[in-house]
């Protein structure tokens, strides 16, 4: 049996649920990107969570190795499917608490610290396997629009604030204290919150989708026409630089941004 009529016959279960709202491939192979290393996300929309019991039958009966129930990034199972050779990442998303989700950022414009569009650049992504009431090609045809202008300038004005311009412990403040200290956890804490941020400005200055925290310097060369000088190196250097280097190049980084900002 072919590797995908071996997940086809695993989607076919869950499509079967009542709860089941709607299915989903996303991630990197809906992006045409993965490789060896990859899992397949899939994620169901569900009207209420399928009781843990019925999704470790479905998950048992395919695999030598899994994990049903794991709620360390909202509610999922992963397991490796014998027969495909590949792990499933399966993520279950309340239909509701969805919708609203892109309500709030794509409607009401309300800004993230960091990541403020990346549920929306997963939906955009969606290839979709069952969708029995049309809701979620629905809420795709609803984000295929412009880019807001009022949520790109709250994403800028947020998240600029926290890189440096909050009066009181912005991220830069933060980082310069925990160098001080010698805090080497808070330091990497407080680069990793500041990258966040400074990601989020140019993908909304690009007025494109954040797509996560996977290879976002190729993916930003590859699709940003509007780059800070010295982006790639700034990056490199705020991710894997001494304490002090970071403290020097996040200073540049926010003066080298804001030479993109919209007037």
């Amino acid at each position: 049996m072919q590797k995908q009529e071996i997940l086809n016959k695993i989607f076919d279960k869950y499509k079967k649920f009542d709860e089941t709202a709607a299915i989903g491939i996303g991630g990197s192979t809906a992006a045409k990107t993965d490789d060896s290393n990859s899992d397949i996300d899939v994620y169901i929309f569900v009207y209420k969570d399928i009781p843990l019991a019925v999704r470790e039958e479905i998950v048992k009966n395919c695999t030598s190795r899994y994990e049903v129930g794991g709620e360390y990034f909202g509610p999922g199972d992963e397991f490796y499917v014998d027969e495909a050779g590949t792990v499933l990442d399966v993520m279950y998303f309340n239909k509701n608490w969805f919708e609203e989700m892109f309500e709030n950022v794509w409607q009401n414009f309300l800004p993230s610290n960091g990541y403020t569009t990346c549920f929306l650049y997963t939906l955009n992504l969606l290839n979709i396997i069952d969708d029995k009431s049309g809701w979620l090609q629905e809420l795709k045809n609803r984000l295929n629009t412009p880019y807001p202008l009022p949520l790109k300038e709250n994403i800028i004005k947020r998240n600029m604030m926290l890189l440096k311009d909050k009066p009181f412990a912005s991220y830069y403040e933060q980082l310069e204290k925990a160098v001080k200290r010698n805090d080497f956890n808070s330091v990497n804490h407080r680069s990793a919150a500041f990258l966040a941020s400074y990601f989020d400005i140019i993908f909304a200055v690009n007025e494109l989708l954040h797509p996560g925290e996977k290879r976002l310097v190729d993916y930003a060369k590859k699709y940003c026409e509007i780059l800070p000088a010295n982006f790639e190196k700034s990056v490199n250097i705020m991710a894997a630089g001494s304490p002090e280097e970071k403290i020097n190049i996040a200073c540049q980084m926010v003066e080298d941004l804001r030479q993109i900002l919209p007037l």
